[in-house]
């Protein structure tokens, strides 16, 4: 075995890995609130993405002006959905929650599409295409940038879920009903966590429309997202940290060697057999919390 081949596609794995962490983080913040996994992720990263170019050409302001608009735009759907579409579900099985949250990857797909065309758009935001170097190891400066923002955001949220805030979130988590009855307005709680979750959203959209360019294909976001939020823990941020370096090493380094092989399509084996062994061996994931119920 070359080590050097195997460590760079290890390094880069891993920090792609990183990458669909961002993805996860939104769905997590959303499970800590409400214990709803939330389906349409992928399609808000890919909503927030156009929502920065539709401001950038509407205003004809650069990116860098554009993100942070589209950020408190998002902020702003994000409330608006859970105030309009799951706020009259309180208190319903959560299987109709779920379907909720499929309704609206759909709804947002059909609209952008309608809205925003089919062809793909570039997401120029000024990352250098040269390589870095680690020592012989070549890294892709844009998954380098992308593992950075993920790693700030973890230290934000861990932040955020220690603050007066955060503990209430958590605690709407746990029950609904104990936290109105001591008061806590789990509504304004529940929308708070959609709203974080669509900046999250609009963030990892933007990373990730730079390095493959903004259309549909990033609702598809979603898979990625979705195994590494389970494989990590549902509840845990840093569990889809963690879980994600680990999803993109053994993708990174599965497709180096077995792609020749098969002919390719083994990132997506690899991503579905995380996600159906996780499920069948440890359903709370590696970090999620394992709840206990006595009778």
């Amino acid at each position: 075995m070359d080590f050097m081949l195997f460590a760079e596609l290890a390094v880069n794995g891993a920090l792609t890995g990183m990458m669909y962490s961002l993805v996860a983080m939104g769905i997590v913040l959303i499970y800590k609130s409400s214990s709803v996994p939330n389906l349409a992720q992928g399609a808000m990263s890919m909503l927030g993405a156009y929502v920065v170019l539709a401001i950038a050409k509407g205003l004809n302001v650069s990116l860098w002006v554009a993100i942070p608009l589209a950020m408190v735009t998002m902020f702003l759907v994000g409330m608006g959905i859970e105030r309009v579409a799951l706020r009259r579900l309180a208190g319903r099985p959560i299987i109709m929650i779920l379907m909720m949250t499929l309704g609206l990857d759909i709804f947002i797909r059909a609209t952008t599409m309608a809205v925003g065309g089919a062809p793909n758009r570039p997401m120029p935001i000024g990352i250098s295409d040269a390589p870095l170097f680690l020592g012989p190891i070549i890294m892709n400066r844009a998954y380098v940038v992308g593992a950075a923002v993920a790693l700030v955001l973890f230290v934000g949220f861990v932040i955020f879920f220690r603050s007066r805030m955060g503990i209430v979130l958590r605690a709407i988590s746990d029950d609904y009903t104990a936290s109105w009855s001591v008061g806590i307005s789990v509504e304004r709680g529940v929308a708070l966590s959609w709203a974080l979750s669509s900046v999250v959203a609009t963030v990892a959209g933007v990373l990730w429309g730079y390095i493959q360019g903004v259309d549909q294909s990033l609702a598809n976001l979603l898979l990625k997202g979705i195994t590494v939020a389970v494989l990590g823990g549902l509840d845990s941020i840093g569990g889809a940290l963690l879980a994600g370096l680990l999803l993109g090493l053994l993708e990174g380094v599965a497709a180096g060697y077995l792609d020749s092989l098969v002919g390719g399509g083994s990132r997506d084996l690899v991503v579905a057999a995380t996600l159906i062994l996780t499920i069948l061996i440890r359903p709370h994931g590696l970090f999620g919390r394992h709840d206990i119920e006595r009778i």
